[in-house]
């Protein structure tokens, strides 16, 4: 009776992790529906807004997103989507990746679909848009006067974008499907989710409020499998594996 209890379990948990694999595999990719729907000829870019996850046995999450794009030749604008659901892999995909461009088209009509800082794709090295000029003993991005909104949309104020990030980017990551964070400083990089270009920008996003209860959701998980693991095998070597087949379904997740 016992173990007739214990099959039943396993074969629920089985079921439950099957079910979530499924559900995780339906899930579409919204940024490859944006693009769709993205006028053929429309310079644009679309960045890791902000990100979200729900739920404690089942979890949830979601995306939003920075879309800059010129419905008007030359004139960049932005605006923010509304939370989109991913699945879980394409999450865990673009943990890293928030405030940075996760696609975009130019105007050469070439799609780029790599991971790279805001704005180095179409704006960046861009001489319609501005030009490099020499200061504090290095080289630096500036926009034009009538581009100058550009500064403050890219935040190139407070993170100037150095001649020699934007020149790696090019040479070392462009085209090769690699993302690129700028370089690092004290463990952290100039781009990405746990930058400060990100931190200080998006202190009051849904994911700096919500990603310490994440992180404790999934330590306190990792640390039930543990234990779990460690009981399965004291008890496999008492019992001769018996119980290692009774826990086979595992969450997997």
């Amino acid at each position: 009776m016992k173990y007739a209890k214990l099959t039943a379990i396993t074969l629920l948990l089985i079921a439950v992790s099957s079910c979530g694999g499924r559900r995780d595999e339906f899930v579409k990719n919204p940024v490859d529906d944006l693009v769709r729907d993205m006028p053929t000829d429309r310079v644009f870019s679309i960045a890791l807004y902000d990100m979200n996850v729900e739920g404690n046995f089942f979890e949830d999450y979601y995306h939003k997103y920075r879309i800059i794009e010129e419905t008007t030749p030359g004139q960049p604008e932005e605006r923010i989507t509304d939370w989109y659901q991913v699945s879980e892999s394409q999450f865990k995909q673009h943990v890293d990746d928030m405030g940075m461009e996760l696609v975009s088209r130019g105007e050469d009509g070439k799609l780029v679909k790599e991971v790279s800082p805001p704005g180095y794709n179409n704006y960046v090295g861009n001489e319609k848009y501005g030009q490099w000029t020499q200061r504090d003993g290095g080289s630096f991005w500036e926009f034009y006067g009538k581009y100058a909104f550009m500064s403050s949309m890219f935040r190139m104020f407070t993170y100037p974008v150095n001649r020699s990030y934007y020149n790696d980017y090019r040479g070392n990551y462009y085209g090769r499907g690699r993302a690129y964070y700028g370089p690092t400083s004290g463990g952290s990089s100039y781009y990405g989710t746990n930058s400060n270009y990100t931190r200080t920008s998006r202190s009051n996003s849904t994911w700096s409020n919500n990603r310490s209860s994440f992180k404790n959701r999934v330590n306190s998980r990792t640390s039930r499998s543990s234990s779990s693991t460690s009981r399965t095998s004291r008890s496999s070597s008492r019992y001769g594996g018996s119980s290692s087949r009774s826990r086979g379904g595992g969450f997997g997740k």
